[in-house]
């Protein structure tokens, strides 16, 4: 049974690679982080939630959210999924509410979305409290090509078919989603400040993401289970 359902649009993920063992000390101890050829990544993940509905209400809400994230699988088997260390929206019911339902890393910061000439101007500022730093995120970005359905067991599909995310609350809460496969495009981006990764205790990992952009997705999503 379905608890919510959605709408993800103008979706950009930037991807670095990094060492593992800088990414495996800040998980729980029943999950490990997950690699591809060697390497962990971190991805900073942008989009606007638009028409978000608790199941049989006639209202939904809407807010722009950009998250950093890691992939994890479960120590004792099960499917990968997404470890987030840090969830910035721009509405503080939402916050609130996926704090409480899900436990889930949410902070409230101000995002702005507005789309000009085919591109997305996408600024998020999350001020700081006394239990969390700033942090800041800006792009431009406009997608490139034709939608593509990626390869499995690509790079590609490892970075973006990811349909659970996992939790550090004990046990470990896990959430399910489920949609079509991204509707993914190649993508040119300007990222103009992201200080994602020193908020969340990070160093930047430097160098060039790998991008790819999705425009429109309908999303469900499942009540909260436990990892048992």
């Amino acid at each position: 049974m379905n608890l919510l359902s959605m709408r993800w649009r103008h979706t950009l993920f930037a991807h670095w690679p990094v060492d593992p063992e800088l990414v495996e000390p800040r998980l729980p101890d029943r999950l490990s982080v997950a690699t591809y050829d060697g390497r962990a990544w971190l991805g900073v993940v942008s989009f606007d939630m638009t028409d978000i509905r608790p199941r049989g209400s006639p209202i939904g809400l809407g807010f722009p959210e950009v998250n950093l994230r890691t992939y994890v699988e479960p120590a004792d088997g099960g499917p990968r999924g997404v470890y987030f260390f840090t969830l910035d929206a721009a509405d503080r019911l939402g916050v609130t509410m996926a704090r409480l339902g899900y436990r889930l890393p949410y902070h409230y910061a101000n995002i702005s979305v507005e789309e000009r000439d085919g591109a997305v101007d996408y600024e998020s500022y999350r001020p700081a409290t006394a239990e969390t730093p700033d942090a800041r995120f800006e792009a431009t970005y406009r997608p490139t090509g034709e939608v593509r359905t990626l390869d499995p067991g690509s790079l590609d599909a490892f970075l973006v078919e990811n349909y659970r995310f996992y939790t550090d609350d004990w046990p470990v809460v896990i959430g399910d989603i489920d949609h079509d496969p991204w509707p993914i495009q190649d993508v040119e981006a300007e990222i103009r400040a992201n200080t994602m990764f020193e908020a969340c205790g990070f160093d930047h990992p430097g160098g060039d993401p790998i991008l790819h952009y999705a425009a429109d997705l309908d999303v469900t999503a499942k009540p909260p289970a436990v990892l048992r």
